[in-house]
């Protein structure tokens, strides 16, 4: 499952979509009268959609390789926040630094939570394991909530700045944030398709069985996929933390964006999901156009079920 479609099939279905959304700029363009407010959007929406591309990587490798839907993954992101925060606070380093702190634990965590909850005979059903995931979520929102309390939190970017992209403003810390989701998602796919244990990893998913008959270690391939998945949640929250207000609950709000990204780019599909979170990015900022004073997550939902009715399996996901 952490393929697609044939060649043919997959660009077909990109160039449909690059027309749907060329349309979509362009209605939004007629709404607003603003070529410039147009373009605001678009550049706002591609970088944020790239951070959001690398949070749904992490849940679609689970999904993918495991067949588990990770509810708790926005409380552990939250979580890979409040490390960002605290070492910040303890120790004055950059931010960015405290990815050599946050990703390493979130990956041991992720490891010890699917060794102790989700690898065993308990954790083998669907129901257990979406009771589990949820239940996790909330022991760890609600630990945060008790730990650090509930006034919103901060992660100041030292050196901010802000430029202008053919009339866009564009900070400092969105431009290093989409960089640097691009990049590990650039470094998870070279993994997943160049290396031995990539090799492994898609063995898994494509037949556990058959892929432990040849020697494959099955149970330390989920351990560490799952744990992979979850360090790509810590990345992505340090890349995150200096855009938004630190809260206990704020994984939910990315956990549901993360979900409907993961669906749009295809279920188990690591480079739909990236594709997946741009777009999203992209219907974000335009819903704001559309939609004056609505939340824009109401695009988000609206694609999301558009999607399921059109093309259930996502964009780029394999027809079962």
């Amino acid at each position: 499952m952490l393929g697609g479609d044939g060649t043919g099939a997959v660009l077909k279905r990109a160039a449909v979509t690059g027309g749907v959304v060329a349309v979509a700029i362009a209605v939004a363009l007629i709404k607003s009268g603003s070529g410039l407010v147009v373009w605001q959007s678009v550049v706002t929406g591609l970088l944020m959609g790239g951070l959001y591309g690398l949070i749904a990587m992490g849940l679609t490798l689970i999904f993918g390789v495991l067949d588990i839907v990770n509810f708790a993954h926005g409380a552990l992101l939250a979580i890979a926040m409040f490390i960002a925060f605290g070492v910040v606070q303890g120790t004055g380093v950059h931010p960015y630094l405290t990815l050599l702190v946050a990703v390493p634990a979130l990956f041991l965590l992720g490891a010890a939570v699917h060794r102790g909850l989700l690898g065993g005979t308990g954790g083998a059903s669907l129901e257990n394991q979406l009771l589990i995931t949820l239940g996790l979520s909330l022991l760890l929102e609600n630990g945060l909530l008790m730990f650090f309390g509930a006034e919103p939190k901060t992660v100041a970017l030292p050196g901010d700045f802000q430029f202008s992209l053919f009339g866009a403003v564009v900070s400092g810390a969105r431009l290093y944030a989409f960089l640097g989701a691009i990049l590990i998602g650039a470094v998870l796919f070279w993994l997943l398709r160049h290396t031995r244990f990539g090799t492994a990893i898609r063995a898994v998913a494509a037949n556990g069985q058959g892929a432990e008959l040849v020697g494959v270690n099955v149970r330390r391939v989920h351990t560490l996929t799952f744990a992979i998945g979850t360090a790509c949640a810590g990345a992505a929250a340090v890349l995150a933390a200096p855009l938004v207000t630190v809260t206990p609950t704020l994984g939910e709000q990315f956990n549901i964006t993360a979900f409907v990204v993961v669906v749009l780019g295809g279920m188990g599909n690591v480079a739909g999901a990236l594709v997946g979170g741009l777009l999203i990015g992209l219907v974000e900022q335009l819903t704001t156009i559309y939609m004056d004073g609505q939340s824009s997550l109401l695009g988000v939902f609206a694609v999301f079920v558009i999607v399921l009715f059109l093309r259930p399996q996502g964009l780029f996901g394999r027809r079962a």
